[in-house]
């Protein structure tokens, strides 16, 4: 238990970073990425792409539609630890829908998966298949996947596929090797950080259901700093929260300002990256700190001996379930306008 709780009056810690379905809150890109997966899955379109950053919220998405799907109509899998052989996938997919799948040939186990679909789908039932993290599929295990989808009968896909990962997930689906997958696909949403105004909805929501009622806690140059450091994400935006609490309360302060913030920001720049987009930067990075070292071996003439001394001088020493289900939603027959971001196959 965080020792800010009694401080700042909150019955509980409003900024975990794990995902809490009693603390969500949806923006609108929340809410536009959950009607593309529900359009994808009434339509039974086959597969379905989330992309998003670290941090986005892609998970709480996908645990809002769980709760969506009704449980006596769908039968659902999520796995959200894909880095599997082929084989192996299709022993973990089997092994999700409680089928027998121990020491069974690739053939043996597309049968019997293919048993157990036709028979869902005579019963009037729905087979979800989530593969969370899917940027970290390989090729062959996500070629194996795309012939799951041709287990169908004459009208519909027998299976829904759901990719979710981070934007690499877009990048290896445009890799040659796998324009059969990617022509598949019809349905895709990128799920994108929250602007400011949503940032601050974010805040108050999740302070009050903590148990504070009173507004006015942070500040609004502090807002636009966690803004600036988060740049939307919300596990980011928890991230500094939860460390400008503890920085307040080291202090008696029961306002949080940009000072506070700042201080937040400062000390988790030295456990964690600032923001996700850094490594967009590291190839940069490298090739200077490549460029410095060949100067600094021009400078020194190359001499081994040289950089021996200098490092004895200056070195220091250096020593991964099934989800819950309740009844389901309205299901929206069309998509909303902004369905632009659905990707048309291709």
């Amino acid at each position: 238990m965080s020792p800010y709780l009694q401080f700042f009056e909150f019955r509980e810690e409003p900024f975990r970073i794990t995902p809490d379905p009693a603390f969500l809150f949806f923006s609108k890109h929340h809410r536009e990425a959950l009607a593309h997966l529900l359009y994808g899955l009434t339509r039974r379109c086959g597969f379905i792409a989330l992309t998003g950053e670290i941090g986005s919220g892609k998970t709480t998405v996908l645990r809002a539609l769980f709760t969506r799907l009704d449980c006596d109509a769908n039968r659902i899998a999520y796995i959200f630890n894909p880095t599997l052989t082929p084989h192996e996938m299709l022993h973990v997919i089997c092994q999700e829908f409680a089928l027998d799948h121990q020491g069974e040939s690739r053939a043996v186990l597309f049968e019997r998966l293919n048993r157990f679909l036709l028979d869902e789908n005579g019963a009037g039932r729905s087979v979800v298949l989530v593969i969370d993290e899917a940027q970290n599929l390989d090729i062959e295990t996500l070629e194996e996947i795309r012939l799951l989808s041709n287990l169908e009968t004459d009208k519909e896909k027998l299976i829904q596929i759901i990719l979710a990962g981070q934007p690499e997930l877009g990048v290896i689906l445009n890799r040659p090797e796998l324009v059969q997958l990617n022509q598949r696909i019809p349905v895709r949403f990128h799920l994108e950080p929250l602007d400011f105004e949503d940032t601050c909805a974010y805040i108050r929501h999740r302070l009050q259901l903590a148990g504070r009622a009173k507004s006015g806690l942070f500040t609004s140059p502090a807002l636009k700093k966690i803004y600036d450091f988060s740049g939307g994400l919300p596990r980011l935006i928890n991230l500094v929260c939860d460390r400008a609490f503890l920085v307040a309360y080291t202090r008696e302060a029961a306002i949080i300002d940009d000072e506070i913030i700042h201080e937040a920001v400062q000390e988790l720049k030295g456990v964690f990256l600032a923001r996700p987009s850094m490594g967009r930067w590291l190839p940069v990075i490298c090739l200077a700190a490549v460029l410095s070292f060949g100067i600094g071996m021009l400078v020194g003439r190359g001499s081994p001996k040289w950089m021996t001394e200098r490092g004895k001088e200056n070195s220091p020493a250096i020593g991964h379930q099934s989800p819950s289900m309740a009844p389901a939603a309205a299901v929206p027959e069309t998509l909303p306008e902004s369905s632009s971001r659905e990707g048309g196959a291709r």
